[in-house]
């Protein structure tokens, strides 16, 4: 048995990058900080701050683009995601995201300000404003940024 998770709740870096691809599917570039803090062998206090690229796709990208803004705390999950391509200069070049699917706003987010909870998206979430297809795969040339 596999498993490919990745869960992070943190701080956006910068304002959510929306755009449709040609077929009219949203998709959504965000950017989140973790900091990581521990204390050293001398007792001083240490801080570590973590990037992580994250898209995401669909309703729940939508939701992202026009409530998410730099600064807002949020919770994400979803799956690791590496893609690779040749650079101009011929050097093979990697990326990993995580490519979300489910989401908590965690500073008010949609509903302004109520229990997280409430602020819950998910790509599996009944009902058809969120309900989304199955990506069986994203190719590259697919994502317009």
């Amino acid at each position: 048995m596999d498993l490919n998770r990745a869960t992070i709740l943190g701080r956006l870096t910068r304002d959510p990058e929306v755009k449709s691809t040609p077929s009219g599917r949203t998709v959504t570039k965000l950017g989140i900080a973790t900091n990581r803090v521990w204390t050293d062998s001398a007792g001083q206090k240490q801080e570590k701050p973590e990037y992580h690229n994250c898209v995401l796709w669909g309703k729940i990208a939508e939701i992202a683009g026009q409530y998410l803004s730099k600064g807002k705390r949020v919770y994400v999950e979803g799956r690791l995601q590496t893609s690779d391509w040749t650079g101009t200069d011929g050097v093979k070049k990697y990326k990993t995201e995580i490519v979300v699917d489910n989401m908590i706003m965690l500073d008010g987010g949609r509903t302004g300000g109520s229990p997280a909870s409430d602020n819950t998206v998910s790509t599996q979430d009944s009902g058809p404003a969120y309900q989304e297809e199955p990506i069986d795969e994203v190719k590259v040339e697919d994502i317009p940024f």
